[in-house]
């Protein structure tokens, strides 16, 4: 069964976005330049993701110099980034909630109480990690 086209699903990709049309080394090309223009704005702009690379940035070279192997060298700093990853989403949240409305409502409170727990677990996996991984070469 051949797969529907997007006019079949009622949508319109050429005009989603005028960025959407890009291919090639254009589309990522563009896609690295946004891509920096968010780190940048979410290091400039918040406190938590800024604190957290620099954690990143002491914990990273510990993993790469600690005597663990490989794979635990691997997943303690992938669960470092996944940090990093989960709090740029965070952000990202918090900047949308904030954008539709600055009003104190329930949900937009609940977005974010939800986007911090994430953060919360991803920082608790990193402690779980580095714990396991330690006391496995101990």
């Amino acid at each position: 069964m051949p797969e529907p086209s997007p006019h079949e699903l009622g949508l319109d990709p050429a005009n989603e976005s005028p960025f959407k049309g890009k291919t090639g080394l254009r589309r990522v090309w563009n896609a690295l330049s946004y891509s920096m223009a968010g780190l940048k704005a979410a290091y400039l702009c918040e406190d938590a993701f800024r604190q957290e690379v620099w954690l990143a940035a002491l914990l990273i070279p510990a993993a790469v110099l600690l005597p663990v192997p490989w794979l635990g060298r691997g997943l303690m700093i992938a669960g470092v980034l996944m940090v990093l990853v989960v709090e740029l989403l965070n952000s990202a949240i918090e900047a949308v909630v904030d954008r539709v409305s600055l009003e104190n409502h329930r949900l937009a409170k609940r977005a974010k109480d939800i986007g911090s727990a994430a953060v919360l677990v991803s920082l608790l996996m990193v402690v779980a990690v580095w714990t396991c991984v330690l006391l496995a070469v101990a």
